[in-house]
């Protein structure tokens, strides 16, 4: 893969091993999904085919290791869609700057458990700078863990927040727009489902159309086409959502640049 991304794959048959006629002996193959983009994740590949090879695995000559070949034409067993989400961060922290012009201080929420963690503090740092903005960095891979950091937020100085994109806290989107709502302050996320929740504010793949047109490609492969012909797909809109109703009650008046641009203003 050539971006930093999470993959929605379609299997048309479970991966097993082939057959190397010319050795007459089985070759396992190995499916390796990662996170992260060749480049930042260069050396942690290294060590990982460095860990195979000191159990006697090589590849190419007795492993066999790659999910697809390229995004255009996967190959294998194997295709699906792209959710993008470390790369819109920055244009994340400028429709917050944009909505709160006057906060000094953006707090940045991350999962350290997410293996973008470290890449997402360092472009939204980078974006940030850029904005002559600071950004103190709070870590949350627990519930317990978001209500301290939000605890955190008044002795920060915080004037907005900023939730990185992450599953864990797409699973407590309940939590965290409560806690956004009880301590005041403008959040922004990267998926639809926190404004509708009652979330400020959003901007992202949209997460419905992206299963729609997984269920889409199924349906070709269930009718005969193979995955090894079906490029892996990357979203190509993007969807601003924005609570009205939230921003009154933060005391806040969404500029029109955002309004006139928003796919969504819930009311």
């Amino acid at each position: 893969m050539n971006r930093r991304e999470f993959l929605l794959l379609l299997n048309s048959a479970v991966t097993a091993p082939s057959a190397l006629h010319a050795q007459q002996r089985a070759v396992p193959v190995l499916g390796f999904l990662n996170g992260t983009s060749p480049g930042p994740a260069a050396p942690f590949v290294a060590a990982f085919r460095q860990g195979l090879r000191e159990t006697g695995y090589v590849e190419g000559q007795n492993l066999a290791i790659g999910l697809t070949a390229s995004l255009a034409r996967p190959g294998g067993n194997l295709t699906g869609f792209s959710i993008i989400t470390v790369e819109l961060h920055p244009k994340l922290l400028e429709l917050l700057s944009e909505l709160v012009p006057r906060a000094g201080v953006i707090a940045l929420l991350v999962n350290p458990n997410n293996p973008n963690a470290e890449q997402v503090m360092r472009d939204v740092q980078e974006a940030a700078r850029a904005k002559g903005v600071r950004l103190p960095i709070l870590k949350a891979g627990t519930k317990d863990e978001i209500d301290a950091a939000f605890a955190s937020l008044v002795e920060l100085h915080a004037g907005a927040l900023f939730v990185s994109a992450d599953a864990f806290f797409n699973s407590r989107r309940e939590q965290l727009v409560a806690l956004a709502a009880g301590h005041a302050i403008p959040a922004i996320y990267e998926w639809r489902e926190f404004p509708a929740a009652g979330g400020l504010i959003s901007y992202g793949t949209s997460l419905a159309a992206i299963y729609r047109e997984v269920g889409i490609y199924a349906r070709r492969i269930l009718k005969g086409e193979k995955p090894a012909d079906l490029p892996v797909q990357q979203p190509t809109t993007f969807e601003l959502v924005v609570n009205l109703k939230t921003a009154y009650a933060l005391g806040l008046t969404v500029p029109p640049s955002i309004l006139a641009r928003a796919d969504e203003v819930i009311e």
